[in-house]
């Protein structure tokens, strides 16, 4: 039976949003690009523009100077060269600016890079009753509607704008060349700057829209996040990867400190200690690795490879993680506590009995401790 869009009702997964990210369907605004773009280019003007005006005034200078051996030596190449070098620097200004600008539109996004599944022949598209529907459905409404807005607005401004400078543009007529010249210029930058700023406005808009559409479009139903799950544990491959970042989370001296320890304390995953007694050689159980949330997971996982005993305390843990760093011995109001687990390991290992009951143990009123950290 075909799924409705009321049946979707869950946030895509990461692996979902994944996936359409390599088919293509990735984060993307653009009205965010046209600003970035348009903010660029205002900002050239603004900083540049006196530089641009002094380089082509330097270059029609230099067209209209020559002399007798000019005439006799003329090189069209030569001339045309030495004229677009007088005003290559500006001009390659302005293409970084808007370069940077229209690369940094996808990547405030994340959704810079380059996909090759995108490129793949997708027979849907060729469908003309398809692109219909998205031209006339509610997507195309909702576009004819955003773009009108932007034109409005865009509109508003421009004419709020003009009407401002109204008595400045009647009055260019009276003044000099130069100064006129100098006015159309301030009144071209401050009109670009202007609309860069509604550009940006705009954008703000659209990102939080693009967003939400994104999200709806990718919304599952409880049994597609069931099913990708089924999957998802299933997987060697997840498996593996999931095993080499707990490895990586772990310094390679604590892997080798986990190795000898004699038990780990966990809580049940949000903290995991781990503990050494040697009988005969440490004055005191030691704390050899310590860790909270991913940590604490590597160590559990360690653990298990090296058949060190994992047992549930999350009092204890707690108590051990917040009151010993690694490398020094519990603190003696904890001796108690500890000494009753280890003696419950090593009988353990002697009766090969993985059934035994853990025996409970008392920590100290002062050694109680929340996950924050607090005292309990």
């Amino acid at each position: 039976m075909a799924e409705s869009e009321q049946d979707k009702t869950e946030a895509p997964t990461p692996k979902k949003r994944a996936d359409a990210a390599k088919q293509g369907d990735v984060l993307q605004s653009r009205d965010l690009a046209t600003a970035l773009v348009i903010v660029g280019g205002a900002a050239w003007l603004a900083l540049a523009g006196p530089w641009m005006l002094g380089a082509l005034k330097d270059m029609l200078a230099s067209a209209l100077s020559f002399d007798a051996g000019a005439v006799e030596g003329f090189d069209p190449g030569r001339a045309v060269v030495r004229l677009l070098l007088v005003v290559a620097l500006p001009l390659a200004a302005l293409l970084g600016i808007t370069l940077i600008a229209a690369v940094a539109a996808p990547a405030l996004l994340g959704s810079l890079g380059f996909r090759t599944d995108a490129l793949g022949f997708k027979p849907n598209k060729m469908n003309p009753m398809a692109g219909l529907s998205r031209m006339f459905g509610k997507q195309g409404l909702a576009e004819l509607v955003k773009s009108l807005a932007k034109v409005g607005v865009l509109g508003a401004v421009g004419v709020w704008l003009l009407m401002g400078r109204a008595r400045e543009i009647v009055h260019m007529g009276t003044r000099d060349a130069a100064g006129a010249l100098a006015e159309v210029g301030s009144v071209f930058v401050l009109a670009i700057l202007v609309m860069a700023v509604a550009l940006a406005a705009i954008a703000m808009i659209d990102v939080p829209t693009q967003i939400f559409q994104r999200m709806s479009r990718l919304r599952m139903t409880k049994e597609e996040v069931k099913e990708e799950h089924k999957q998802s544990e299933g997987s060697p491959e997840l498996k593996a990867q999931i095993r080499r970042r707990q490895h990586e989370t772990l310094r390679a001296s604590a892997r080798g400190a986990i190795a000898e320890a004699t038990v780990v304390l966990a809580n049940p995953t949000h903290f995991a200690v781990a503990l050494r007694y040697r009988p005969g050689q440490d004055a005191a159980p030691m704390v050899v690795a310590r860790g909270r949330g991913d940590t604490a997971l590597a160590i559990r996982a360690l653990a298990d490879e090296h058949a060190v005993p994992v047992l549930r305390y999350p009092q204890l843990a707690r108590a051990l993680y917040f009151t010993a760093r690694t490398g020094q011995t519990v603190r003696e109001d904890l001796y108690l506590a500890v000494a009753t687990v280890l003696a419950f390991v090593f009988n353990l290992d002697r009766s090969l009995d993985a059934e035994s009951r853990q025996p409970d143990v008392t920590v100290p009123p002062d050694a109680r401790f929340d996950e924050d950290g607090r005292r309990e």
